[in-house]
């Protein structure tokens, strides 16, 4: 085997130099590296074919019949009504003091009026629970204290009404406080004072 190759290198050196027969070799080889390396990068996807075009019949369809659609009346809600307003809370008496005109005098010389409407009507609860005619009671409402005072005293609901509307008026609806309103409700505390008095009850 070793004579058959070396005759046919002896062959092949005496038409191409051994120099030039190992570089093309080598370049062979670079090539063949190149091309495995970049497969299939260098091969077409797809080769070019020849189609027939293709023929489009028309198609024929049924025209859709499209049918009402039936919706459920929508009921309107009724708004609920508002909700009741709510009387305004009495101010509980003060434990330990004898009466709140004093301090309701002196709110009303500083100007304050508002507050010395509210300690005007706190004195009228404070000689209504002082003469047994209503108890005293945390939460009770303007209209539930002249409605409680009328039943043993009727002559005493028309002050409390109209004090318990002015207190109202200045505290829940935030009207302006004058003095007006201070007079009127020491007119008030006295007529409460003379329905309370039982020697003018039974005149």
């Amino acid at each position: 085997m070793s004579r058959w190759w070396t005759e046919t290198v002896a062959a092949l050196g005496d038409v191409v130099p051994l120099p030039l027969a190992a570089l093309l070799l080598l370049l062979l080889a670079l090539l063949a590296a190149l091309a495995w390396y970049f497969f299939p990068a260098w091969v077409p996807r797809r080769l070019p074919s020849r189609r027939l075009p293709r023929l489009r019949l028309p198609h024929w369809r049924l025209p859709r019949l499209r049918l009402p659609r039936w919706r459920r009346p929508r009921l309107r809600r009724r708004p609920a009504p508002p909700p009741a307003t709510r009387s305004p809370l009495v101010p509980a008496p003060r434990t330990g003091e004898a009466s709140p005109a004093g301090r309701a005098d002196r709110l009303a010389a500083e100007g304050r009026y508002a507050e010395a409407v509210r300690e005007r009507l706190r004195d009228m609860v404070h000689e209504l629970v002082r003469r047994q005619v209503v108890e005293p009671r945390a939460g009770m409402t303007v209209t539930e204290l002249t409605d409680a005072a009328a039943r043993v005293r009727p002559a005493t609901r028309t002050a409390l009404h109209e004090a318990g509307t002015i207190f109202s008026d200045l505290w829940y609806a935030q009207r302006p406080a004058t003095a007006a309103h201070d007079r009127r409700m020491r007119d008030l505390a006295t007529d409460l004072h003379r329905a309370l008095d039982p020697d003018g009850e039974h005149r």
